[in-house]
């Protein structure tokens, strides 16, 4: 059975490859240069120290570079972390997998896309089906969307977890439509799978994603919105389209009230977007949720949620 980087106990050996998420160099008291690092494998990130920084060494060992790490498990301040004995960079002859290196959606990619591509077959709204249909047809924004994650920190925050937060939140829209005729299938269904395609730019990348530029400065939500009236701008579908509309003020109103500060443009206005609004936390924050639970020990029985900002409870 492989073991994983979050597998192993204090005072265990870790001789494995692992990918550097984050990199802060400082000086020690003997003015010697060290490294805080933040390593990663599908299992989870950990924090490693390493001591006696050689000037190559801060060269070499960049942010997203594959390193094989030889180290001790230790317990510092109630958390484990790594003290590197050796390190060196990764090599094409070690034929490291990226999918070992990196958290993934427990859920097949090719199962969610299917399950994606019936969802936009049976939607009835010819406008609606065309935009997606652009979206999809699109190789960059398709390939994406197999791979980029929902977030860099908070939720679905793996490989193709904005696919699988995408066909969740379709399922759980599905469950509930024969219970509020007033909400319109169509545009529910649209946007559950474009409400974060803005995700797409304003996320660097999969494998250790941050925050671009036009990502900081303009948002997803924007960003989806102008995604969208290019698509329609190329397939000749009218900005005012009431369908249109109704598609981005969903979009653009999904973070909920404007009031609460969480990045909304404008506040939900239909039962679409108002049932959209809460479909989305419910999501987020279970997933978020059950990584927490995941990540805790056996004989831990509270744990701190950064999603809900306190601590929860794992019940028994």
């Amino acid at each position: 059975m492989t073991k994983y980087l979050l597998d192993y106990q204090e005072g265990e050996r870790v001789v494995a490859f692992c990918l550097v998420k984050n990199k802060e160099a400082g000086v020690a008291s003997n003015q010697s240069e060290y490294l805080n690092l933040e390593l990663g494998d599908r299992s989870g990130t950990i924090m490693a120290k390493l001591w006696d920084v050689s000037p190559e060494m801060k060269e070499w060992i960049t942010v997203k570079s594959v390193v094989k790490i030889d180290a001790l498990v230790q317990v510092y301040r109630g958390k484990k972390q790594l003290v590197i004995q050796r390190i060196r960079p990764a090599a094409a002859s070690d034929e490291v997998m990226m999918e070992s290196l990196i958290p993934v959606s427990p859920v097949p990619v090719d199962e969610l896309w299917a399950k994606l591509e019936a969802t936009v077959d049976s939607l009835k709204s010819s406008t609606l089906k065309a935009i997606i249909r652009e979206v999809l047809s699109t190789e960059e924004i398709r390939e994406r969307l197999r791979h980029f994650p929902a977030g860099v920190r908070m939720h679905h925050n793996y490989y193709h977890g904005l696919l699988e937060h995408i066909v969740s939140l379709l399922t759980a829209a599905q469950s509930l439509l024969s219970l509020y005729p007033q909400v319109d299938r169509d545009v529910l269904y649209a946007t559950c799978i474009l409400h974060d395609i803005g995700k797409l730019y304003e996320l660097s990348d999969p494998i250790a994603p941050d925050y671009t530029t036009p990502g900081q400065l303009i948002g997803h939500l924007v960003m989806g919105v102008e995604m969208v009236s290019g698509i329609c701008r190329k397939l000749d579908i009218p900005l005012g389209d009431a369908e249109v509309l109704h598609l981005k003020h969903c979009i653009l109103s999904h973070h909920g009230e404007v009031e609460n500060g969480w990045g909304s443009a404008v506040s939900g206005k239909t039962p679409t977007a108002i049932l959209f609004h809460y479909l989305d936390q419910i999501d987020s924050k279970m997933n978020a949720l059950g990584q927490t639970l995941a990540d805790m020990s056996e004989d831990e029985e509270w744990a701190y949620a950064g999603a809900l900002r306190r601590k929860v409870w794992r019940g028994y």
